[in-house]
């Protein structure tokens, strides 16, 4: 098979996912154009230049409905004659369109693909679509069916993890972003919004908050205790499936978990032989690939089997790996790899994750794969892993490494 490379990787800075947020004006459509043409200008693409725009966007529905990846090759200076192909794996539907763009690449099927993915949180409200695992009696209740912050308390709560902990990793990941943002490290990728007029609207991540202390969070109260405890009382759920825990200890709230954002991020994937035709230098190289479905109830713990699967698939060790990134989806998802792998935290989301900067579902994971590249090529390092965990118990992951 042929070699995968990135050429290169863009994205929006990721706004407030609410009316006041600085990208709420945008539709899905129209900041993946922004993301599409800027790609499109910095590599020089002209005509069929690549097979396809694979793209990923979670909630499809309203105006993030239908085939968006076409819709936005169609509001983008990009060739007509290229379609688009929208997808959706959760949370990891960034990283599976990059992923997949890859694998079509390895395979022969087409040179080059554009991939990455959107979500405009702020316009199209998560769960607005009325997803099955969570609104059909006959499958919630089979898969024994919470919400993702009751899965994220349940893993703090089987693998031991206490509120101090989960607060610790989130003040660590507001520092982290703050000096990436301070020492301009996302400058590389990181697109400057304009409005129709040309006039800038968003430059930076603007859902961190930098003045974060362990102070500060212990204030909040835990986000999912009432719905876990009282009405609808998903705790007892939870317990059905896990019966050997006494209670649910909830330990997240909105300080340490993901924010909700609006954001797009894209990837060029494309062969040698592109790269000489155009004149472009690939940066690194997709060395391999990763899917696999969990337990759906305690269902973000994907990260740690997934990275099993992907080094074991790709003949390699945990301690291949010089730089991970973990979607900050809830602290106890990245302290739970932490802790299965026995990894040094100094090499993990050393920028900040999700926590500090947000989660645009169905552009994370390509964000993250960009984050990734960029890091290994300011560090020196050589091979990176970037994973995800999944709604309704999934995991994703990709493993790049220099060239």
């Amino acid at each position: 098979m042929t070699d995968a490379f990135i050429y290169d990787a863009v994205r929006s800075p990721r706004g407030k996912g609410r009316p006041d947020g600085s990208l709420h004006e945008l539709t899905a459509v129209a900041l993946s154009a922004k993301v599409l043409n800027a790609l499109k200008e910095r590599s020089g693409l002209e005509g069929h230049a690549v097979e396809d725009v694979i793209w990923g966007n979670v909630t499809q529905v309203g105006e993030q409905g239908g085939c968006l990846a076409r819709s936005a090759v169609l509001a983008s200076d990009l060739d007509e004659s290229i379609p688009g192909l929208a997808i959706n794996r959760f949370c990891a539907s960034g990283m599976e369109a990059v992923n997949l763009a890859a694998n079509q690449v390895k395979a022969g099927a087409g040179r080059a693909y554009i991939a990455g993915g959107v979500e405009m949180m702020g316009r199209v409200p998560m769960g607005s679509d009325g997803a099955a695992i969570a609104v059909d009696p006959s499958l919630a209740m089979k898969t024994y069916f919470v919400p993702q912050g009751i899965s994220a308390d349940l893993i703090a709560t089987e693998y031991g993890f206490s509120r101090d902990d989960a607060d610790a990793l989130a003040v660590e990941s507001q520092l982290r972003a703050a000096v990436a943002w301070a020492e301009g490290r996302f400058s590389r990728s990181v697109l400057t919004i304009r409005d129709q007029n040309g006039l800038p609207i968003l430059a930076t991540d603007e859902y961190m908050r930098p003045g974060t202390d362990m102070q500060t969070l212990g204030a909040l109260k835990p986000a999912f205790k009432d719905m876990g405890e009282v009405m609808p009382g998903f705790d007892k759920v939870a317990l059905m499936k896990f019966p050997h825990l006494e209670r649910i200890k909830h330990i997240h709230h909105a300080g340490n978990s993901s924010g909700i954002v609006d954001g797009a991020a894209a990837l060029l994937i494309g062969d040698a032989e592109f790269g000489r035709a155009h004149g472009l230098k690939p940066r690194a190289r997709i060395r391999a690939t990763a899917k696999i479905g969990t337990d759906p109830t305690i269902m973000l713990t994907g990260p740690v089997p997934v990275t099993e699967k992907i080094l074991r698939d790709a003949g390699m060790v945990i301690g291949d790996i010089d730089l991970f990134e973990v979607n900050e989806a809830f602290a106890s998802v990245v302290l739970r790899f932490m802790q299965a792998f026995d990894v040094d935290p100094g090499i993990v989301n050393v920028n900040g994750g999700s926590i500090a900067m947000g989660h645009p579902l169905g552009a994370t994971g390509a964000i993250i794969i960009g984050t990734l590249l960029d890091e290994l090529e300011r560090s020196d390092r050589e091979v990176g892993l970037a994973t995800l965990c999944i709604a309704s118990g999934m995991g994703a992951a990709t493993i790049i490494e220099r060239v």
